[in-house]
């Protein structure tokens, strides 16, 4: 076998400057398809037998700015701004993904700067595994036939670039390179991009920017029968709903057009009522525990979602709760403790109070209750999250004293970690729990008492989140977007 000592590449674009941000997406689509395509073209190629006689590389493109005024600008965005004079530059992947995304971003940095944005390649190359957007396997049997490991002909995924670095406030440019324009690299959202695809079974591209998370399928059955019926009423403004293996079920329709149905679902299925605009609603079931609500707002992150709420079940930790009572956290007490390296436990996760106000006038709206009379119903407070489920089978009385001096009112294993983690990513987080034991107090759940909680509250908690989200909607991005989750220096894209 022979060493692979020099590169086949395409020919370097030069970079090209732009002052309209859809000029500017269209350079970065052409590069990024023109990449990719030869990648794919020769990938192909050897698999039907040609001999490499080359490595083979292509890059991702690449967004760049630069600025030397100080001059002031419309600071009340929390985004769209550069945060000093300087040179800032960001690889892009997918632009069909993100089109809209872009073109705002773009569009506020001309606006707020006065100056273009250059576009051409970057120096970071694109992973053979990432040129494959529709999740095509290149390992195994396929690879046998190339004769060489896939590393001796192409880019394979480097961790060293996939990192939370730039997102964590850790990051650190070489001198001389630019610092970040978007909070992730490329190589990290396609990273993402096809760990959402494995863990929910559903395309990133049907994900929309309005994300609930649930920890028990009972919420993701009545999901499913809302989606449905609103596709076969031409309910509200929704287009289309989305099942795991991508099964579509179009506007005026009653059963799906296009997908397979699994015979088993996966890890974290996702479920999507689609508006064209992404501004529909995403559920998942992320099951229990701290590590898969860590790991699938990982994900979900780099989408840049507008918003993110968890729905679900948790032990009440007073006795003036009943089992169905609300929970809306406005603090949380963090021994998930899977964060501990990324986001210390010491700071603070502050309630955002345009979640906070949608999701109460929400539970006032579907309740029909309303001031003192809510009282009844929801307890606003701490929430404790911890990592061990069978917390009460050890001696407790040292948890219940630091649940005691925190003023917890609620215990579960997700809710702190899917709100800190929005913080850490930037994306609006907000928590409405609904009581469904109380350990404390002798009231576990019991089959028969668990059945029927199930059907009388599952409904009316759900109804609740989706309301919310429609609040949340309807508010203006500016506004959404709060200035309270932006760091001394933050990346410019939203």
């Amino acid at each position: 076998m022979t060493e692979l000592h020099s590169i086949q590449t395409l020919a370097p674009a030069a970079p090209e400057s732009f002052t309209e941000p859809e000029a500017a997406f269209a350079r970065l689509s052409m590069l990024y398809d023109e990449a990719t395509s030869f990648l794919c073209t020769q990938f192909e190629a050897l698999l039907g037998g040609a001999k490499p006689s080359k490595r083979l590389r292509a890059f991702y493109p690449q967004v760049a700015i630069t600025t030397s005024s100080f001059a002031q600008i419309d600071s009340r965005l929390s985004y769209g701004h550069l945060p000093s004079p300087g040179h800032f530059a960001a690889t892009i992947t997918r632009p069909d993904l993100f089109r809209d995304y872009l073109i705002q971003q773009l569009g506020l940095l001309m606006k707020n700067h006065g100056v273009p944005v250059t576009i051409g390649p970057s120096h970071t190359p694109i992973p053979l595994h990432f040129a494959f957007p529709d999740g095509m396997h290149v390992e195994g049997a396929l690879v046998d036939r190339l004769g060489y490991p896939l590393r001796d002909l192409f880019d394979v995924p480097d961790l060293s670039v996939t990192d939370d670095a730039i997102v964590n406030g850790t990051f650190e440019p070489s001198p001389g390179s630019p610092m970040p324009l978007a909070p992730f690299t490329a190589p990290r959202v396609d990273y993402s991009l096809h760990r959402l695809s494995h863990y929910t079974a559903t395309a990133a591209e049907h994900f929309q920017n309005f994300v609930i998370f649930t920890n028990y399928q009972f919420y993701v059955d009545a999901f499913c029968t809302l989606g449905r019926e609103a596709m076969a009423e031409s309910k509200g403004d929704y287009q289309a709903f989305v099942e795991p293996g991508n099964v579509i079920t179009r506007r005026g329709q009653k059963a799906p057009e296009s997908g397979i149905p699994l015979e088993r679902l996966p890890q974290m299925p996702a479920y999507h009522l689609k508006i064209d605009d992404h501004s529909g609603i995403t559920m998942v079931n992320i099951g229990v525990g701290p590590s898969n609500a860590k790991t699938i707002t990982d994900h979900v992150a780099v989408l840049r979602p507008h918003a993110w709420l968890m729905l679900g079940h948790c032990a009440g930790l007073r006795n003036t709760q009943a089992l169905g009572d609300y929970v809306l956290a406005h603090g949380y007490v963090r021994e998930d403790h899977v964060l501990d390296a990324d986001l210390p436990s010491w700071v603070p996760i502050p309630p955002l109070a345009e979640v906070q106000v949608a999701l109460e006038d929400a539970v006032e709206e579907i309740t029909g209750l309303e001031g003192y009379e809510l009282k009844s119903i929801m307890r606003t407070g701490t929430v404790a999250t911890i990592d061990n489920r069978n917390w009460e089978l050890r001696d407790h009385r040292e948890p219940v004293q630091r649940f005691s001096q925190s003023r917890a009112i609620a215990l579960d294993m997700e809710s702190a970690t899917i709100a800190a983690n929005g913080f850490r990513f930037r994306v609006p987080y907000g928590t409405l729990l609904c009581v469904s034991d109380k350990p404390l107090h002798g009231e576990l759940k019991l089959p028969g008492m668990a059945t029927a909680f199930y059907k009388r509250q599952v409904d009316q908690h759900l109804q609740i989140g989706l309301r919310a989200m429609e609040k949340l909607r309807a508010m203006a991005p500016e506004r959404l977007h709060s200035r309270k989750l932006r760091s001394f220096t933050e990346t410019a894209f939203q």
